[in-house]
């Protein structure tokens, strides 16, 4: 199972395309959160399930985006995911909340964006995933990111972080 995951578009969807067909074809789409209404043009392109939750900008958006959850939970194979965006967990100043929230939940796998920087951290308890964004990333190579989930015929999770 191949599942791309991506945050932070901010209404915009040529980068989104651009990695697409990079990457395609997928079996899940994941949306950290913040795509501002643009979330059917995605879901369109990616022709797939979906999985998108609203971020602190979908907020003032008049499509879509209003009726989006502010987090989610749900299985991806064995896996216990919560999916949110972060920005009410304090991911921007790192991230120990957002974590301790996960495991209080017994989730395996916490995926969340707003920071516009791509992480992948792993521990025994926990693995964390931000894909950065789309559009304005904010790490030192300010490349547009995303990240790869993929599950092997053991179940078993895997992880890369992709680069436009």
């Amino acid at each position: 199972m191949k599942i791309l995951i991506v945050s932070d578009n901010h209404r915009r969807v040529n980068n989104f395309i651009k990695v697409y067909k990079k990457v395609a074809p997928i079996d899940l789409l994941i949306h950290c959160g913040d795509a501002e209404g643009s979330e059917e043009s995605l879901i369109e392109v990616a022709n797939c399930p979906y999985e998108i939750v609203s971020g602190n900008n979908d907020y003032y958006s008049l499509r879509r985006s209003s009726s989006l959850l502010p987090e989610e939970e749900f299985m991806i194979g064995r896996y216990r995911v919560w999916l949110v965006h972060g920005h009410r967990h304090m991911i921007s100043m790192n991230s120990k909340t957002i974590s301790h929230e996960a495991i209080r939940r017994n989730m395996d796998i916490v995926m969340c964006g707003h920071t516009h920087r791509p992480l992948i951290e792993i521990s025994p308890q926990l693995v964390l995933l931000n894909p950065g964004s789309l559009e304005f990333p904010r790490q030192s190579c300010f490349r547009p990111s995303f990240i790869i989930m993929e599950i092997d015929r053991h179940d078993e999770a895997h992880y890369t972080i992709g680069y436009l």
